[in-house]
């Protein structure tokens, strides 16, 4: 694995080996061991989009395996200025040891990819968020101990979550469902790479079929950043798309539920539903932090 660009690219194999990695620094960090793999390595990190989790579990994240983390603002640097990505690609490739990048397209990623020397992990795009997913996943296996054979329902709009969790459900062995209205489905790469999985994929406009006999519920905003121009129309689109106490009643005893954040209560979730499982979406926000840090390491530390 050279880069981690989007969760269509990795095998089962090599998922369940960053969940392992994932959950062994999270050990190490818990019991105190300090585990300073990254020692002397520098991530660029670029971020055309603002961010609370990613920023701070990266940058943190770099700090506890004793690298340092550089923060690079679009509006400041020449990439925002018009420079082509190829040549920024080659220019950060002599300075640093990885680039992590948030922005809105995923041909900006691959870019970097294609034309940097060094290993490019995706942080978001509007296409995938695969580091999200991975604290989901994380998240899921802790609680559940385990994944293959679960059912994981996805409520909202068809975004970067919903292609993540659709690839990275499958690939892990669960059953994925997902409810979105019918002019916000996932992107057609994605449902062509879920088609072949039969019954255990589900897309549907009903949230509650999508949602019967899950062991987990995901959700996401109805608009993301870039759509609040869209906010009264999403709303108006997403009535009905809520996770709500209707909406679990219908689940499995004991279903989870997780949510990315920033959530607006009353939005795509009741506050209900929110505070009574803050926990666990707490613990997905936690485990952002841990597998990251397992790609960084997978990515970036020198071969032994």
């Amino acid at each position: 694995m050279k880069h981690f660009l989007k969760l269509l690219d990795l095998t089962t194999e090599e998922i369940l080996e960053l969940l392992d990695l994932a959950d062994h620094l999270k050990t190490q960090k818990k019991q105190g061991i300090e585990h300073h793999i990254l020692k002397g390595k520098t991530l660029g990190m670029i971020f055309e989009k603002s961010s609370t989790r990613t920023r701070v579990s990266f940058e943190t994240g770099m700090y506890q395996l004793g690298g340092h983390a550089l923060f690079i603002s679009s509006k400041d640097a020449q990439i925002g200025r018009g420079e082509p990505t190829e040549d920024t690609a080659r220019v950060l490739s002599r300075y640093l040891d990885g680039i992590m990048i948030r922005t809105f397209e995923q041909e900006e990623v691959e870019t970097l990819a294609k034309y940097g020397s060094i290993p490019i992990i995706n942080g978001l795009t509007d296409f995938c968020h695969p580091c999200q997913v991975m604290a989901d996943l994380q998240t899921i296996r802790e609680h559940k101990g385990k994944l293959e054979g679960l059912k994981m329902c996805y409520i909202g709009d068809g975004n970067n979550m919903a292609n993540s969790l659709i690839v990275g459900g499958l690939k892990v062995g669960m059953s994925v469902a997902i409810a979105c209205p019918k002019d916000y489905q996932p992107h057609k790469d994605v449902l062509d790479f879920a088609a072949p999985y039969g019954d255990k994929f589900l897309m549907t406009d009903d949230p509650m079929e999508a949602a019967k006999g899950a062991d987990v519920v995901l959700t996401d905003v109805w608009a993301s950043m870039g759509q609040e121009s869209e906010q009264k129309i999403r709303e108006a689109a997403f009535k009905g798309f809520q996770v709500n106490a209707e909406l679990m009643a219908v689940t499995n005893e004991g279903c989870m539920v997780q949510h990315c954040l920033p959530a607006h209560r009353g939005e795509e979730i009741t506050a209900d539903v929110f505070e009574a499982h803050a926990d666990e979406i707490f613990d997905e926000a936690e485990n952002r932090l841990h597998a990251q840090k397992a790609i960084l390491v997978k990515l970036m530390a020198d071969p032994q």
